[in-house]
């Protein structure tokens, strides 16, 4: 049997065997740590020693010495998950610059969709999440996906679907396999079963708003007592903003600063984009006058802080924040919900209704997919068809353009 050099450093707890495949490292758990119910189980690590101390100092020794220290948080956390199976994949992931960079909801959204599918229970009773990977092909994810879709009642009836949900996990589980597959080359099958699915979107639109359901939603909410939210519902429909770019992240400050008098800070917050938007055409005419009036009016009152905030008592944000850079809008919809019906609108309408019926209405007015991006901040044409809704206007008015087009080259001809 061939002698392995051990001048190379090792991790702790990681000792070294003969397999039929050469020298392969395992990381043990010590006798007295098993009999206590240590959480952290006896891994194989492979052959390549950095991979294994890599695995080792990076995953299972934090949980091993938390465990040692009763810290329960983190032993709790996926990190334990043995080496080549589904949860060893996710945790890969977690693990790898490209997930710790993306921002808390992103990977709320991910986490979701790892909870999703690693806690499956197949048939056996054990979790998809404790399979190996090797044992994961296309007909698994194909009948998973199935399987996750309809939503059951107690009595076992279905009720509904979760399609959007259930894309979005099979997307993490994507992302999460093709990121774990660089990261350990050689250590997954070629073929990522989580690709290619061809899913198909759900074909709920958001209910978009006309003009006239805006002026009579600021109008009601102004009488109400609420002119932030009539304000912020115009914020929606001219800047084309999220609910938390305007209400978490407005600041005074972005408004028309000493640096630009004329113009306005736009940040988005799921982009992570900025951009200032004019407030004025090269001849100096307003280009949002009822929009701008009503901010100079709040700014001439406010030294810093959020722009649009409660209109009532110590006037506090909109959202509160249980969770850091989490922002939750569930007493702002309410009140929304509250001017809707007291308008007599309907009563699908919400919020983000006005956002989309901004991003309608520049399609109405015939902007091109260039001049909507630029408006709405997109990096990409595919999006423009979720906001921008067909609408009766936009086909007469390519009917009319191609009836002026026939006539002209009738004349030309003739």
């Amino acid at each position: 049997m061939k002698r392995i050099r051990t001048a190379r450093r090792r991790a702790r707890y990681v000792e070294h065997r003969w397999t039929k495949a050469g020298w392969a490292y395992f990381f043990c758990v010590p006798t007295w740590a098993r009999k206590a119910g240590c959480v952290v189980n006896n891994e194989p690590l492979g052959t390549d020693l950095d991979v294994a101390n890599e695995r080792a100092e990076k995953f299972l020794l934090p949980v091993f010495d938390a465990w040692r220290s009763g810290d329960t948080k983190t032993t709790t956390t996926p990190a334990t998950a043995t080496f080549g199976t589904l949860n060893w994949v996710f945790a890969e992931y977690r693990a790898d610059r490209r997930y710790t960079k993306l921002d808390a909801k992103s990977k709320r959204n991910h986490e979701n969709g790892f909870k999703l599918v690693g806690g499956y229970a197949l048939k056996d009773g054990t979790l998809l999440g404790n399979r190996r990977v090797s044992l994961i092909d296309t007909s698994v994810t194909d009948a998973l996906y199935e399987a996750l879709l309809p939503v059951k009642n107690e009595k076992g009836e279905i009720v509904s679907e979760r399609r959007t949900t259930v894309n979005h996990a099979m997307k993490s589980c994507r992302r999460a396999w093709f990121i774990c597959a660089r990261r350990n080359p050689g250590k997954l099958p070629l073929v990522n079963p989580f690709a290619k699915m061809g899913l198909v979107s759900s074909d709920r639109e958001t209910p978009t708003a006309t003009y006239e359901e805006l002026k009579s939603f600021r109008t009601k909410a102004k009488e109400m007592g609420l002119p932030s939210l009539a304000t912020g519902a115009l914020i929606g429909w001219e800047w084309l903003q999220r609910e938390v770019d305007i209400f978490a992240t407005f600041d005074v400050s972005h408004y028309r600063p000493k640096e630009h008098p004329n113009m306005v800070r736009v940040v988005d917050e799921k982009t992570k984009q900025a951009s200032w938007i004019p407030l004025f055409n090269d001849d100096g005419v307003a280009l949002y006058p009822e929009l701008m009036a009503e901010l100079d009016a709040i700014k001439r009152d406010r030294i810093g802080g959020l722009m649009l905030c409660r209109d009532w008592g110590e006037r506090g944000p909109w959202p509160t924040w249980p969770k850091p850079d989490y922002p939750d809008f569930t007493h702002l919809s309410r009140k929304v919900k509250e001017i809707i019906r007291a308008a007599e609108l309907r009563d699908e309408l919400s919020f983000t209704s006005f956002r989309h019926g901004g991003f309608t209405e520049t399609g109405d007015a015939e902007l091109t997919d260039r001049e909507i991006m630029a408006q709405g901040r997109h990096k990409s044409v595919k999006v423009l068809p979720k906001y921008v809704k067909r609408t009766t206007r936009q086909v007469a008015t390519g009917a009319l353009k191609r009836r002026a087009a026939r006539t002209k080259s009738e004349d030309l001809s003739k």
